[in-house]
């Protein structure tokens, strides 16, 4: 019996191993139609009985304004362009930050933040940071800088029931994802943090502010070399 639980436990590890591989080779050539969290968006909506409003479109990072791709790295991973998928000094002062909660909250590069929407569920778990830890290190190494900021800025929440660069120029300011300005690329990397909470135009003072400082932080990002 033992033996058999062994063997069973054995065979999953590598079915894991092979089908996760599959799935980020895939995903360097094909666009990600969805992502775990765009189901269970849609099914919160479903079960609460609102409106599904769902916005998704797919664009090439060249259509994708550099300005926008400056303002994600000033707001979210500033060493992004340096660092091999982990900011490990920004997770020690997370880390130290959370000791009394004990929780794993913040630190997270965008190679963490791509790999956990694109192949895993929300949530702070320690098996949910392994897994993460596990794909971004695929990603960094199969697909490298360009593609995971294109995977990134294509799946990303950005709005209730919006998904992706494109649509959220289309949706907070009534263009391309490639005509957006330095502001209006601050406006939707300001919330980030919480897109379904906050609005990029016509924005609280609080975002405006966090607008502010990006458009400050994007002058040291440089220009863009993946």
């Amino acid at each position: 019996m033992f033996k058999k639980i062994i063997r069973f436990l054995f065979r999953a590890v590598l079915w894991f191993f092979g089908i996760s591989l599959f799935m980020v080779v895939l995903f360097k050539f094909v666009p990600v139609p969805f992502t775990p969290l765009m189901a269970i968006r849609f099914v919160e909506n479903k079960f609460d009985g609102k409106e599904v409003y769902f916005n998704h479109d797919w664009e090439p990072l060249e259509n994708i304004s550099p300005n926008l791709q400056k303002a994600v790295i000033a707001s979210e991973d500033g060493t992004f362009l340096k660092h091999s998928g982990f900011d490990f000094e920004a997770i020690e002062k997370a880390m130290k930050n959370n000791e009394q909660g004990k929780k794993l909250k913040g630190g997270s590069t965008i190679s963490q933040q791509t790999a956990k929407n694109v192949f895993l569920w929300q949530g702070r778990s320690y098996l949910r940071k392994g897994l993460e830890a596990y794909f971004t290190v695929l990603i960094e190494f199969i697909w490298g800088k360009e593609r995971i900021m294109e995977v990134y800025l294509n799946s990303i929440e950005m709005g209730n029931g919006v998904y992706g660069a494109q649509a959220a120029a289309r949706h907070w300011y009534s263009k391309d994802a490639s005509n957006l300005t330095k502001r209006e690329a601050a406006g939707i990397a300001a919330i980030l943090p919480n897109p379904r909470k906050f609005a990029a135009s016509n924005s609280s003072s609080y975002i405006n502010r966090r607008k502010d400082r990006i458009v400050r932080h994007m002058r040291y990002v440089g220009k863009l070399e993946y």
